[in-house]
């Protein structure tokens, strides 16, 4: 049930992991945290809270190696290098990754469902933003959107082009008229760690563009850790995935 993988990758100049679970359904591209490598969602039980699905092949789920949140965890290189890799790596995202789940899939246009947590739902809802042609629904949960304060730099066009919370405001035409046909789910705690102003800062941003979207408090009890994402998960997977939750 489980496939790993590994290619060079020009773009990002290193090695990138990808890993796979399940063999036929919808696809899901799940990112990890910000230090996290493609098999982190495994390690923190998210391949068991999803194995209903898996077994019965109505989906399969996809991750690979947090390579710029990785790089700012630690410090690689200058802001200017860090900002330059995080739009590498949207761009490693729609270029060779979306590609490489479509061979994989069998099909060339199949939409893909994104997701991810903490630093991974900032990808998640880039990849949708960047890429609307590509991915269909983006689940990002306990979000992280505007990373300028860890940057401590001036923005760069790249960061700029990366970040949707910066550009989007600016996106017109063909490709906000296909983004407007997605939808984005932003889901957030409001325990430890947590900070529910993100996804309603964001959720103000997608609204303003048409952009169809929605923010789920789950309160208080619930904290920025593994155990909420893998409630959400399993509580949202059937709405994004298009399954019978039953």
């Amino acid at each position: 049930m489980k496939k790993t993988d590994s290619w060079y990758s020009d773009r990002l100049e290193r090695e990138v992991n990808v890993a796979r679970w399940g063999e036929v359904g919808t696809p899901f591209l799940i990112f990890p945290t910000a230090g996290g490598d493609a098999e982190e969602i495994e390690r923190c039980l998210v391949s068991k809270t999803l194995s209903e699905y898996l077994e019965a092949g109505q989906g399969k789920i996809y991750s690979c190696d947090s390579i710029a949140g990785r790089a700012m965890l630690t410090q690689e290189g200058t802001p200017q290098h860090r900002m330059w890799l995080w739009n590498q790596f949207l761009e490693f995202i729609g270029k060779e990754l979306v590609p490489a789940i479509r061979m994989d899939c069998g099909s060339d246009d199949i939409g893909i469902v994104v997701g991810g947590s903490s630093i991974g739902a900032l990808n998640a809802l880039a990849a949708i933003c960047r890429f609307p042609g590509d991915f269909t629904h983006a689940l990002c949960m306990s979000g992280t959107y505007h990373l300028e304060r860890f940057l401590k730099a001036p923005i760069t066009k790249d960061f700029y082009h990366a970040s949707p919370v910066h550009y989007l405001p600016d996106l017109q035409g063909p490709h906000l008229d296909q983004l407007r046909k997605r939808f984005i789910l932003l889901a957030s705690g409001e325990g430890e760690a947590e900070d529910i102003s993100e996804s309603w800062r964001a959720a103000k941003i997608l609204g303003s563009k048409g952009v169809p979207n929605r923010v789920d408090s789950w309160g208080t009890e619930w904290i920025h850790d593994w155990p909420t994402w893998r409630n959400m998960l399993h509580t949202y997977v059937p709405e994004l995935m298009g399954l019978d939750a039953d």
